[in-house]
């Protein structure tokens, strides 16, 4: 794979090092993702997908192994550096929205755009634009308790996608929607990353939803394997 803009190289983790409850969570997991590709992360609970995402998005660090993103080692860049390239390059999307309550759908993805230096004018004509490309440009001035658990969880895509992240990092991004609103969010933030061309990596239960992404791997034992 040429120039991958997410690349993890043998990665490790384990939780309570040498006590009777230790657990191994990565036992020399791998993976590396093109820009432009889905991949489909599937595993059970418990089983490290979660503790996997979060240190490919520089918000944990592993015992052992390598992150790279667009080529750049991440291992050993201070937290200040840190912090900085996942601002700049990585989106998350987790399983509940977390918008805040009190600002509306419009406003949760302008401020993320304001604290990484976007005017007010840019960062609202990008939130806009998002909105209508999942479809709910007319809720924009509607705070999160008035939208449908599918409209809260397109604005928070949206919020994602609003500094023009290159990888974006997704935790079961339908999982708390019923099947009917899940395959419908999920095809509009499929649509999202294709016309972006970023590189995604998506944890699912789902193995439909699994089935319409560019590759399928399970996390098991503490490694990756196709499905």
């Amino acid at each position: 794979m040429n120039n991958p803009t997410l690349q993890v190289s043998d990665l490790t983790k384990t939780y309570n090092h040498g006590k009777p409850n230790e657990v191994r969570v990565l036992q020399g997991a791998s993976l590396s993702v093109a820009p432009g590709e889905v991949v489909a992360l599937v595993a059970p609970s418990g089983a490290g997908k979660s503790t996997l995402l979060h240190i490919a998005g520089l918000l944990d660090t592993p015992d052992s192994g390598a992150v790279r993103i667009a080529g750049q080692d991440m291992s050993h860049l201070p937290d200040r550096r840190r912090t900085a390239v996942r601002r700049a390059t990585v989106g998350f999307i987790y399983q509940f929205h977390h918008l805040l309550p009190e600002f509306t759908a419009l406003e949760n993805i302008v401020l993320p755009q304001l604290a990484n230096g976007a005017s007010q004018k840019a960062a609202e004509a990008r939130a806009l634009a998002l909105l209508d490309r999942v479809g709910i440009a007319e809720r924009a001035s509607h705070r999160p308790a008035a939208l449908s658990g599918g409209e809260q969880q397109r604005v928070a895509f949206c919020r994602a996608l609003a500094n023009e992240p290159t990888l974006l990092l997704a935790d079961e991004p339908t999982g708390n929607l019923d099947p009917d609103t899940s395959d419908r969010v999920f095809g509009a933030l499929m649509a999202l990353v294709r016309d972006t061309g970023l590189a995604a990596v998506i944890a699912t239960h789902n193995l439909e939803l699994a089935a319409r992404m560019d590759r399928q791997l399970r996390l098991t034992g503490g490694v990756l394997a196709p499905l």
